[in-house]
């Protein structure tokens, strides 16, 4: 999804690299996706995009819409969702 989002010009590398680059120095090594994701959160915030709460929202719906498909079925994410 950064990949994606940097691509679609929504933000640049170096601005993801200043983001990214601090928090995982710090982190645990066992905590670099979790890292990669507030870095992402944290990003989308602040350009405006999305805030957290939002993520935070989006993610639950998503992860009710996996609980209910069945495995091997596309996951669809509705509005209903």
């Amino acid at each position: 999804m950064t990949v994606a989002l940097n691509e679609a010009g929504q933000f640049t590398w170096p601005e993801w690299a200043a983001e990214f680059g601090p928090r995982v120095q710090q982190a645990e090594p066992d905590a670099y996706w979790r890292i990669w994701s507030e870095a992402l959160v944290a990003l989308l915030d602040r350009r405006g995009i999305a805030g957290a709460g939002e993520v935070a929202a989006l993610t639950q719906r998503w992860q009710a819409a996996a609980r209910a498909t069945p495995h091997g079925t596309p996951i669809l994410l509705s509005a209903a969702d």
